[in-house]
């Protein structure tokens, strides 16, 4: 299934695109989620999911297989397995950052594919669910860059100040570390094109909003459905509620013959 969702961050858009590379920053503010290994182009980790009464643990690995620096663009795939053996999921994520003054606007396509209970939830739910988890995980990243950003420059000036040439080193090493995920502007322009053109993307905009959330509690799925979920139950209880005072209208009139 395809899904498109938009959130955005109150950073400018050099300082998202750094975050977004470095998986050790961005993984602590995606709920349910905990990093366990960032090495070279890949990762490794875990997220539990909560179903109702049912707690899910997912683990798996993600590769970025696209990183082009000019349009700021990334893509990620990313693969995981229900430890109890009940459930795969599988995504190819692509985001695309556009700046928009001093904030930063992020584009999400996802291409999922899920099995297990949580497929039970159907595709819209899951769509609408994705977008309002994207958005705490908004909430969680502009809150963890707003906080790290004024800190920056006193920090930066006070290393110089002590010791330029370890700060010099530094820089360099931190460079070639990230050298492998950057494409330099104008390098190529590779295009990424989903792998399921056949279904329509669905659209949500994630506000951020709330607070933070510890890394390693789970996604409540049913509580983050909330009003969706109650939404599409509603014509189901309905229906129920029509059946059963026919039902009894109908042993009544039995009765009375």
């Amino acid at each position: 299934m395809q899904m498109q969702h938009q959130f955005s961050v109150p950073v400018p858009v050099d300082v998202a695109w750094k975050a977004l590379l470095d998986p050790e920053r961005v993984a602590p503010c995606m709920p349910g989620a905990t990093l366990t290994k960032a090495e070279g182009n890949e990762f490794a980790g875990s997220v539990k999911v909560k179903l109702g009464p049912v707690t899910l643990l997912y683990k798996g690995t993600g590769t970025f297989k696209e990183v082009d620096e000019a349009a700021r663009r990334v893509v990620i795939d990313a693969s995981g397995k229900d430890s109890r053996g009940s459930g795969t999921a599988a995504a190819t994520v692509a985001a695309v950052l556009t700046p928009e003054g001093d904030t930063t606007a992020v584009t999400v396509d996802t291409d999922l594919k899920v099995t297990g209970k949580p497929a039970q939830l159907g595709r819209g739910l899951i769509s609408e669910v994705g977008g309002k988890i994207l958005g705490q995980f908004a909430a969680n990243l502009a809150k963890r860059l707003t906080e790290e950003e004024p800190a920056a420059p006193a920090e930066e000036a006070e290393a110089k100040a002590e010791a330029p040439a370890a700060s010099g080193a530094a820089a360099t090493a931190a460079e070639d570390k990230a050298s492998w995920r950057v494409t330099p502007a104008g390098s190529h322009d590779t295009a990424f094109t989903s792998t399921a053109k056949e279904e329509p993307a669905r659209k949500a905009d994630a506000v951020v909003t709330g607070g933070t959330a510890p890394a390693d509690e789970a996604i409540d799925l049913l509580g983050t459905a909330g009003a969706p979920l109650l939404k599409r139950l509603a014509p189901v209880a309905v229906a129920v509620v029509v059946l059963g005072l026919a039902f009894r209208i109908i042993r009544r009139r039995r009765r009375r013959r």
